[in-house]
């Protein structure tokens, strides 16, 4: 197609489509190499994805195309509305191909629930019951019956065990529950204990430094005196030392000597 005839915006717009185009063919042929249903089901999501969004670029193409027609020679329009249906075209074809996909990855899905080769066995069960007596049909009907009560009862079974597990989980839980509380409690204990010993040591740092402060004025006093005590003895004629209460000599004796004095004259 001849770029130069046609407009910037038309120019930029096949670009994006062709681009679409390209990544659409390189999913599908990875959807090809892809095993599991679960992949293959996003991988095509994606490709879905793609093609809504190269729907929309058509549109776009569409919308300029029809704006820039009277500006475009006859040749140019017929080039760009064939351009444009081969677009609609190869959009369509990949659109069938993604429901291809589509239905495959169902009937795997139905095959995956219902299980391997059930018509057949549905088949194979109305050829056996076709050439089975009366008794042979009721017998198998009461071993399928015997066989439906033996799923019902593993059934119930399966009810009751996951019924135990429950009620001892939540009994598991209520335990670990009460034990929680117990535990913020002795915390609780705890942490009041610590603020009360802790009073109760401030309290005695107090009353022990209050006894050091008597201690020590007891000490300071009781030293005094011995160094008095010691003075005195050192120097007994000590005037200062006299007048103190307790050491100055004592006044009986002075006043005999003094009343001998006086008897002698």
């Amino acid at each position: 197609m001849d770029l130069a005839a046609i407009s910037e915006e038309l120019a930029e717009l096949e670009g994006q489509i062709s681009d679409i185009f390209r990544a659409l063919s390189n999913g599908f042929q990875k959807l090809d190499k892809i095993k599991d249903p679960s992949r293959q089901s996003r991988q095509l999501e994606e490709l879905t994805d793609k093609m809504r969004e190269c729907k929309r670029l058509i549109r776009e193409f569409d919308r300029a195309l029809k704006e820039e027609e009277g500006r475009n020679t006859p040749d140019t329009n017929r080039m760009l509305n064939e351009k444009k249906q081969s677009m609609i075209k190869e959009l369509n074809s990949f659109v069938a191909l993604k429901k291809q996909y589509a239905n495959t990855l169902e009937t795997k899905r139905v095959d995956l629930f219902d299980g391997p080769g059930e018509d057949g066995y549905a088949e194979q069960n109305v050829l056996l019951a076709s050439n089975m007596n009366n008794q042979q049909l009721m017998d198998n009907g009461h071993r399928m019956m015997d066989e439906t009560d033996q799923a019902i009862d593993r059934a119930k079974k399966t009810v009751e065990e996951t019924v135990n597990v429950g009620a001892e989980t939540a009994a598991a839980l209520k335990a670990q529950t009460e034990q929680m509380s117990r535990i913020v409690n002795e915390l609780d204990s705890i942490h009041f204990s610590i603020k009360k010993a802790t009073k109760l040591v401030k309290e005695l740092g107090r009353q022990v430094a209050t006894d050091r402060c008597i201690m020590a004025m007891l000490f300071l006093i009781v030293m005094g005196v011995v160094a008095v005590i010691i003075v005195k003895i050192v120097n007994p004629h000590n005037k200062n030392i006299r007048d103190i209460p307790g050491l100055a000599p004592p006044v009986e004796a002075t006043n005999r000597k003094l009343l001998w004095a006086a008897r002698d004259i």
